[in-house]
């Protein structure tokens, strides 16, 4: 059964509230300057790293690298101390420092409020391109992340079987209104409620209306 309009509205009222009372948990929340430059950075470290991990790593690293030319003069073993224990610490040493370079050599110092010219960059998928476009250029563009595939597909608002084809569907039945912030809304709901095994569908504020796809088990 499909989710009718009202019933959207509905959904994206609720997850809005849940997500301004809960605590701040989200990269967003983590990134608040709106720095493109920043929120690419943030997002790097991100990958596969608690928030609070991000939060500092970034923090270290943006006192000694506040902007791309910094990071590129960094040696890479300074930005992999920096950014520790970030996950995959060194590698994202590597990428940063190379995006750094690449957003010097290619684009004058700027990130670039482009998908395509944000996807040529070294290190950066879909999800931290469409990020970057949302937080740090206030673009409409959907960032999927495990969360977002995960809860839209268990609301039984999408059935598809990746994140480009989550994101693709969302995109037809979201308002472009929700597309910058439905990341962080499911990710804090996901986090806090939504999870991976065993939601806590007694306290879900969506229950009445969550069609379950996929649930075994639940608390």
């Amino acid at each position: 059964m499909n989710w009718s309009t009202a019933e959207i509205n509905w959904l994206l009222q609720q997850l809005a509230q849940f997500h301004a009372s809960a605590p701040p948990t989200t990269l967003a929340s983590v990134e608040r300057s709106r720095d493109p430059f920043r929120v690419l950075v943030a997002c790097v470290i991100s990958l596969r790293t608690k928030d609070a991990v991000t939060a500092q790593a970034a923090a270290r690293l943006f006192a000694v690298a506040p902007n791309p030319a910094a990071l590129a003069a960094l040696p890479e073993a300074h930005i992999a101390q920096l950014i520790y224990p970030a996950g995959f610490y060194r590698t994202k040493a590597r990428a940063l420092r190379w995006v750094a370079q690449q957003l010097l050599d290619r684009h004058g110092g700027q990130v670039p409020a482009d998908r395509e010219a944000l996807l040529a960059l070294p290190g950066v998928g879909r999800k931290t391109a469409n990020l970057v476009l949302g937080l740090g250029f206030g673009i409409p563009a959907i960032c999927v992340d495990t969360h977002v595939h995960r809860i839209a597909n268990r609301l039984g608002l999408v059935a598809t079987k990746t994140p480009a084809e989550t994101e693709q569907a969302l995109e037809t039945l979201l308002p472009r209104s929700a597309w910058i912030p439905i990341n962080d809304w499911l990710v804090t709901f996901g986090q806090q409620v939504c999870t991976p095994t065993s939601p806590r569908c007694s306290r879900c504020p969506l229950a009445s209306r969550c069609r379950r796809v996929g649930v075994v088990r639940h608390r």
